[in-house]
């Protein structure tokens, strides 16, 4: 019988290292959700071990019960690490959850972005981004003069022009900098529009078919319309309403 290669017996190796590995820091950060502890934790236990791009790290049934959390976290914490480039998810037969090749490409829900720095850095600008959205969004409807206003509908304008995602993108950004720039807490703008640094320099591009592609532009195109609207109206209600949409991950 021929013998596996040695590369193959260090995979087999660090597979059951992993499954062994207890997952430290649960239950241990009040500030910090469930979700987030446990990404934090499979992180944390990749790195200790030492797995590799493609090592196995387990299946969702395996980690909900080895920590005894709900589908719902033990998801959310493996799309956080997903979106960060720490893990890939294949389905079917022998799928599962793998650690990610950590190459120059993030997540951002259904785009890829080629990014020129480090991966995880711009995952962190990209949360940091999506917890600021609110603050800055309501600044802007507190202080939104009538200028500013025609100003935003014409950058919605410009995303429903453009002539691909990438074209798109950089509208969108454009969009966001300029909601930023009427938030009166300079502090929150400042870093707020310091995220969207990360971001404007990368190309992007859909992970979908032709036909969910042009579903889901259609979809953000409506999202930042209807979140410039409710800038406009002054409707601080339908802002949070608009940012919740907009931060969505489907």
């Amino acid at each position: 019988m021929p013998h596996e290669p040695a590369d193959g017996q260090g995979v087999r190796a660090r597979s059951a290292a992993a499954s062994r590995a207890p997952l430290t820091g649960l239950n241990t950060s009040p500030g910090r959700t469930r979700a987030e502890q446990l990404a934090a934790a499979l992180d944390d236990r990749i790195r200790t071990l030492g797995l590799r791009a493609g090592d196995p790290v387990g299946t969702l049934d395996a980690l909900r019960e080895e920590t005894g959390y709900a589908y719902s976290t033990v998801s959310e914490a493996v799309r956080v690490l997903r979106d960060r480039g720490v893990l890939e998810i294949r389905p079917g037969r022998g799928g599962g959850l793998f650690v990610a090749d950590r190459g120059p490409v993030v997540r951002l829900r259904h785009t890829l972005l080629s990014v020129r720095e480090e991966p995880a850095t711009v995952a962190d600008a990209i949360e940091l981004r999506d917890h600021l959205e609110a603050l800055v969004d309501v600044g802007a409807a507190r202080c939104r003069t009538d200028a500013d206003v025609a100003e935003l509908r014409t950058h919605v304008e410009e995303l429903r022009a453009a002539l691909d995602w990438d074209a798109f993108m950089r509208a969108n950004w454009a969009l966001h900098e300029r909601i930023a720039r009427i938030c009166p807490n300079r502090m929150a703008a400042a870093v707020y529009t310091g995220t969207l640094g990360h971001l404007t320099s990368a190309s992007s591009r859909l992970d979908d078919d032709a036909e969910a592609s042009q579903r889901y532009r259609a979809e953000r195109c409506q999202v930042h319309a209807d979140l410039v609207e409710a800038i406009a109206a002054g409707d601080e209600a339908a802002v949070c309403a608009a940012v919740v949409r907009h931060n969505a991950s489907t």
